[in-house]
């Protein structure tokens, strides 16, 4: 059986083939497969302090002491931040520091491990 890709809008797992429309059924997002070949060619190019290129997945070192806006929280240089995801804007990674919790970061205070 053929796996049907993930909703290019919310990410779920659960769409399905109607036609020549790929259909979500948690956002109801409609696709077809040629606007998922655009967005793959125009995908995130996204580079980390030393100029290596990051993927989602990859796994970074926090190269600076981050205060967390609005608590006393601060991100520890050396951080290990496992299985990041990259998205569009300012703070372009968004990730799951342990004790911390969900957070974005920016890809400029980060080191690809």
């Amino acid at each position: 059986m053929n796996a049907s890709p993930k909703c290019l809008k919310c990410g779920s797992e659960y769409t399905y083939k109607d036609g020549m429309l790929f259909v979500c059924p948690e956002c109801a997002h409609e696709w077809t497969n040629e606007a998922e070949e655009k967005i793959a060619d125009t995908a995130l190019t996204i580079k980390d302090a030393n100029g290596n290129t990051l993927q989602d997945g990859d796994t970074v070192t926090v190269i600076k002491d981050l205060k967390v806006k609005g608590s006393s929280l601060v991100v520890k240089v050396g951080t290990k931040v496992k299985n990041i995801r990259l998205v569009e804007g300012d703070h372009d990674i968004d990730c799951k520091i342990d004790g911390i919790g969900s957070m974005k970061l920016k890809s400029q205070f980060v080191k690809k491990v």
